[in-house]
């Protein structure tokens, strides 16, 4: 069936081309869906309870000093790990823009606020795929709201893929510091 399609598509091609339109390739790869991260993130975990973190106006402008830039609440969606009784932290999901396109990630922390793991969930752009390698990835582990977080100081910058470490970083220490401030009781 996919080969009887590719000669459809190749008129297709042609045809928008001859007309002067431009023909653009498109480079999207869905990863790992929210629960599939969940799993990787706390394979412990045996639920997770959506939560609404509420961060009061003198937090919200704490984040925003101590973040670089202004909360993004309505953006995160907030899972508390439990295994019974046990909170064994939170997983909290996000997207940020690489050069032009949005990229999806997870990010787990633990009780403390301490980040115990960073996925990419879905990842648009045709170059920088790279920050989903678990090297770049762990560089995040272990890091807090007390830690600079910033692309280029604590976290490597990857060739080719400079906006998309960037702004992951800067999405990466709203969280943390929003996890200190909400969900850790600090």
């Amino acid at each position: 069936m996919r080969y009887r399609s590719l000669p459809s598509l190749l008129v297709c091609a042609a045809a928008a081309a001859s007309a002067g339109v431009v023909v653009t390739a498109v480079h999207a790869a869905a990863y790992l869906s929210v629960a599939q991260a969940q799993s990787e993130l706390f394979p412990r975990a045996g639920e997770f309870r959506p939560i609404v973190p509420a961060l009061e106006a003198k937090q919200l402008q704490q984040l925003a000093e101590r973040a670089g830039g202004p909360a993004r609440m309505g953006a995160w969606r907030v899972w508390q790990a439990r295994r019974g009784n046990e909170v064994l932290g939170h997983v909290v999901t996000d997207a940020v823009l690489g050069k032009f396109e949005l990229i999806d990630y997870a990010v787990a922390l633990d009780p403390t606020g301490k980040i115990l793991g960073v996925e990419i969930l879905a990842y648009r752009e045709s170059h920088g795929y790279e920050v989903r390698n678990k090297p770049w990835r762990s560089q995040f582990t272990g890091k807090t709201a007390a830690s600079p977080l910033r692309s280029g100081d604590d976290i490597a910058i990857i060739s080719g893929a400079t906006l998309s470490c960037t702004h992951l970083a800067d999405g990466i220490r709203r969280i943390a510091v929003m996890a200190q401030l909400a969900l850790s009781g600090r």
